[in-house]
């Protein structure tokens, strides 16, 4: 894709006033920092408005605009299966069984939880495996940023990625979640307004002028078996359909990063409804990076390996509009950026660093986002893919920390051991499968056709059966994740 110079001259100066207005909200929201909880959930502040922002936004970065079209694309849409759908379903579940109960806890990080209903052990093992399984994901949005920087300005990618590495974190640092919240709000608008021109006009385009005549002939020219959701008719395609999926919709439920948004809220009730709404939005808004996939396949079909969204944007775009379009995707991927930092820093600060680091919360938790920045980093230059990356931060927490926390949510633990167990289990087995390279559970010693299961599922019911093992079902207690009587919304 070749950029005429004064293109680039005009995308340059209209990132750099993005950037210093990025910053600008940033050094506003630091006067509303006071404390370490200020700095992480907001001071408990948010309203819903907000709330369901910045939810939205932390969602929709790389793996949707970019990651997951360019799958689309290549495969059809069953490859949806873990972006937007799985993701999207997860924000649903997080609000219907999950935000009420936790926000009452008024917790700061999900090892919290461990510690309060399990014990000491159980919030240390659980940060171990909480805190590593973003830096993939992290590293996804480096890898996106870098590429695009590449693709317009010519950057290289090395460069690229440090860059963005470093404006990424240099607001995530001055005003924590307050800044993360606030930028959030601008960014995420900037999204949905880009995706609505893009879809538009490409339709538009495709339809001779008419955008709903445009899709339709867009679906009638897709081939049968890239327009197939759900692969029923193959038990094989099926069962990986049904593993991603439910590796993106539980997969992020113990995430950090959703959950210092609920606690953020202002109310459980707050919290519950800023889910709905992010997960409705989310499935809404992100059916159109899969419509614009597919309208790619009939436009350029040749240049699959080419990432389709910046493609189409640079074809049917005038400059002005195209220029909008890339800083909506930088807003995209920067919103996810300092989302993802601030969430296992917060892990590192409150439930690692106080174990051995005297002084300042509030400066651990803004050398915890170095630290995460950096280690982030350090795997963007390792290559991964960018759906790989997402896909392995989604099974770490799935496999490891989904079964003990939904039992510390509902019942009530006797003992640490259900909880070290069950994550120890699920760990083990995932490093064991992810550092052979086995995609299938025992790889080559097991045949997919005696066990047709995904490897996500199989690892989470055997951490399941572990957690049963120490906490037998007649002996469980459970407790009702309700209050006695109704919070009001303040």
């Amino acid at each position: 894709m070749e950029i005429s110079a004064s293109v680039q001259w005009m995308l340059g100066i209209t990132i750099l006033i993005y950037l210093i207005v990025m910053y600008a909200i940033g050094y506003i929201a630091q006067r509303r920092i006071s404390n370490a909880e200020d700095f992480l959930v907001a001071g408990r502040q948010l309203p819903l408005s907000l709330a369901w922002m910045t939810l939205l936004a932390t969602w929709f970065g790389a793996g949707t605009l970019l990651a997951a079209a360019d799958e689309v694309r290549n495969e059809g849409l069953q490859a949806a299966a873990l972006d937007p759908f799985g993701a999207g379903c997860c924000l649903l579940l997080a609000g219907l069984f999950v935000a009420g109960p936790i926000w009452r806890m008024k917790i700061l990080t999900v090892p919290d939880l461990f510690r309060i209903r399990f014990g000491p052990s159980a919030e240390w093992v659980s940060s171990f495996i909480l805190v590593p399984s973003y830096f993939g994901w992290i590293a996804a949005q480096f890898t996106a940023l870098a590429g695009m920087l590449e693709l317009f300005f010519g950057l290289p990618v090395p460069y690229g990625l440090a860059l963005v590495a470093v404006v990424g974190t240099g607001y995530t640092l001055m005003g924590g979640m307050w800044s993360v919240t606030l930028t959030d709000a601008v960014q995420i608008s900037l999204v949905l307004l880009g995706l609505v021109i893009l879809t538009t006009v490409v339709l538009t385009d495709v339809g001779n002028g008419n955008p709903a005549t445009g899709a339709a002939a867009v679906w009638a020219q897709t081939p049968a078996e890239h327009r197939t959701l759900i692969p029923f008719d193959d038990l094989a395609l099926f069962w990986g359909w049904l593993g991603l999926f439910l590796t993106g919709a539980l997969g992020n439920l113990p995430g950090q990063d959703l959950m210092q948004r609920i606690f953020a809220a202002r109310s459980d009730r707050t919290a519950r409804n800023a889910c709905l709404i992010a997960g409705g939005v989310y499935l809404l808004f992100g059916t159109l990076p899969l419509i614009l996939a597919l309208a790619g396949n009939l436009l350029f079909p040749e240049d699959v390996n080419q990432a389709i969204l910046p493609a189409l944007a640079h074809a049917f775009l005038n400059p002005v509009l195209a220029i909008v379009f890339v800083v909506t995707v930088m807003s995209a991927i920067l919103s996810t950026i300092d989302s993802a930092i601030l969430s296992p820093a917060s892990v590192l600060a409150q439930n690692v660093g106080r174990r051995f680091l005297e002084g300042d919360l509030l400066k651990r938790n803004r050398y915890a986002v170095l630290f995460v920045a950096l280690c982030s980093l350090a795997v963007a230059y390792a290559g991964e893919s960018a759906y790989a990356l997402l896909e392995e931060a989604y099974l770490l927490t799935m496999v490891g920390l989904f079964v003990p926390m939904m039992f510390g949510l509902y019942t009530r633990p006797r003992s640490e051991w259900p909880a070290v167990a069950s994550m120890s289990v699920g760990f083990a087995l995932w490093a064991g499968h992810y550092f052979k390279n086995w995609e299938s559970f025992l790889g080559p010693h097991l045949s997919p056709e005696l066990w047709p299961v995904p490897l996500s599922l199989t690892i989470t019911g055997l951490a399941l059966a572990t957690y049963l093992i120490f906490e037998p079902p007649w002996r469980i207690q459970w407790q009702n994740p309700r209050p006695t009587e109704p919070v009001s919304e303040t």
